[in-house]
């Protein structure tokens, strides 16, 4: 599988904006954040929806210790009441065990997502309650590690921009990243490596 942090990509992006040269020159090169396709990835991202990092792993981990075998047919073996226990919203439990119906009676195939393109993958995820175009963006990052994913919706991402480059707008952002393209998701790693230095946290997304 292609990797988005590579020397390439990086290069390419150095030449196009010296935000990304600052970034590297202050913190290095960032991790290639990485997760093995499938239900567990997607799961663990339905439960970063809306919250920080340490507490939507403080729940994945809670829960991956609850299933035993985290399978499709575990989670759904498990009542809203005991996802409650794993500190699992009652929404999100909802969503966790409409996603693990999905991929039971294969509605969602993920070895067929993955010879989609990222639009068609989008399209077919996103018919699944609970994930939307976030989830969906997180998913192809990591999980698919397509080279040019934009994530609007992530607030970590916004407010980098937003320090670094002055942008305010979706709109914004769309036209300014548009010299990024077609290496965007490697612009998203760089940004999100200067977030996190940054405010001195260390996060495991993999």
């Amino acid at each position: 599988m292609r990797q988005i942090i590579n020397s390439e990509s990086i290069d390419w992006l150095c030449s196009k904006d010296a935000v990304f040269s600052n970034i590297l020159d202050l913190y290095g090169v960032p991790p290639n954040w990485q997760r093995v396709p499938g239900f567990v990835s997607l799961t663990r991202i339905i439960l970063e929806q809306q919250v920080s990092l340490e507490s939507a792993n403080a729940c994945f981990f809670k829960l991956k210790e609850k299933l035993k075998l985290f399978s499709p047919e575990a989670m759904l073996n498990l009542s809203v009441a005991e996802l409650r226990e794993c500190y699992v919203s009652r929404q999100k439990a909802t969503y966790l065990h409409t996603l693990a119906r999905a991929v039971a009676e294969k509605t969602l195939d993920f070895e067929s997502l993955h010879q989609l393109d990222d639009e068609e993958a989008r399209q077919v995820l996103t018919q699944i309650k609970g994930i939307g175009n976030w989830t969906v963006d997180v998913y192809l990052l990591f999980c698919k590690q397509s080279p040019d994913v934009l994530p609007l919706g992530d607030i970590a991402v916004l407010r980098t921009l937003k320090e670094l480059k002055g942008w305010n707008s979706k709109e914004e952002i769309l036209a300014g990243a548009k010299s990024w393209q077609p290496h965007r998701s490697t612009a998203v790693f760089l940004l999100w490596h200067y977030y996190l230095n940054r405010r001195n946290r260390v996060i495991e997304f993999s």
